[in-house]
């Protein structure tokens, strides 16, 4: 098989989850509902963060960056599986393929970056509680934002260009409902050894370093826990933590199940069905984590659920109004005594 450069590939064929009939039906279901409440949860959290003053802290800030990057990640995926169960078409433009990959790893890497930021707030909240306010500022809180934002989209660009420089065979068929960067290199029949350097390096810097960060800070929180002298203030300190900690866990051991599996078995069929796992649950997870465990998160929503009505209310009004003003005024009659 002959290798051609890749901008004779018009297109890509992505096999999806399965290629049974009878289950795509189910499969649509399945993850248009949980895209919904993907959507739904995380819209939730940023709509409660934004609306409710008390909410204005580092941990919230960083909740409701976690549920944008949450939303994004689902958003790059998800719709375009849906779109092509529903058409019964599998196919994907090249540039349709390309982006994406990029724009997976600069959520990814936000989500990990974020995770991060949270555990250092969790650290100086628990080990450092008399300077956590006058540390951990809005300066700071925005500056962690940014350098996520920039550390993602510095990862995301060169892996993406250089995947845009390989040249790949003629068989252009991904065993993935979407493209990820590994299936997609592995299709290339041209050298790929600095490809897997840069995603090396890139897993390092993206998931290596925050892990350490994690490590550190939670080493130093469970150090100042077991120096509280009672159990109530134990259990205190640690449910500050909780939250952050069941979030984590999920995130990566969802990402380290689709590597073990990748290792374990050779079925590509297998390693897209572990991919869901990190790609969706996490996602739809989160929001019901914080929400759930967080008394004040709990307060905010009920709060903005109750605004709905009136909000609905003052948007009828403000419509029927407008509907008035444009109507045309009928001509006053001046009836003579």
């Amino acid at each position: 098989m002959e290798p051609r450069n890749h901008t004779d590939v018009s297109e890509l064929l992505l096999l999806g989850l399965t290629e049974d009939p009878e289950l795509q039906p189910l499969l649509f279901r399945l993850f248009l509902s949980m895209y919904l409440v993907t959507i739904l949860g995380n819209l939730l959290v940023i709509l409660a963060f934004s609306s409710d003053p008390h909410l204005h802290t580092p941990m919230y800030f960083f909740i409701s960056n976690l549920s944008l990057a949450d939303v994004g990640l689902s958003t790059t995926t998800i719709p375009k599986m849906l779109v092509n169960i529903q058409a019964q078409n599998q196919h994907i433009s090249y540039s349709g393929c390309i982006a994406p990959i990029g724009i997976v790893m600069f959520f990814g890497g936000c989500e990990s970056c974020l995770l991060a930021a949270m555990a250092y707030d969790h650290y100086m909240a628990i080990c450092h509680s008399l300077r956590y306010m006058v540390i951990t500022n809005c300066r700071l809180c925005v500056l962690l934002i940014l350098l996520s934002l920039l550390l993602s989209t510095g990862v995301a660009l060169i892996l993406s260009l250089m995947v845009s420089r390989l040249s790949f065979c003629k068989d252009m068929e991904l065993p993935h409902f979407f493209c990820e960067l590994p299936q997609v290199i592995k299709l290339a029949c041209s050298d790929t050894l600095v490809n897997y350097i840069l995603i090396y390096f890139a897993t390092g810097l993206c998931a290596g370093v925050p892990v350490s960060g994690k490590i550190f800070s939670y080493a130093q929180i469970m150090s100042s826990i077991l120096r509280i002298p009672s159990a109530e203030g134990k259990l205190k300190a640690f449910s500050t933590c909780g939250s952050h900690l069941c979030i984590v866990s999920l995130f990566y051991g969802t990402v380290f199940g689709v590597y073990i599996s990748s290792v374990v078995t050779d079925s590509s069929r297998k390693r897209t069905v572990a991919s869901v796992m990190y790609i969706a649950l996490p996602q739809m997870m989160n929001p019901f984590i914080y929400s759930l465990r967080s008394r004040d998160m709990k307060g905010a929503l009920r709060k903005f659920i109750g605004r709905i009505p009136t909000l609905c209310d003052y948007a009828t009004y403000c419509g029927i109004r407008f509907l008035e003003l444009g109507k045309p005024k009928e001509p006053r009659v001046c009836h003579s005594a």
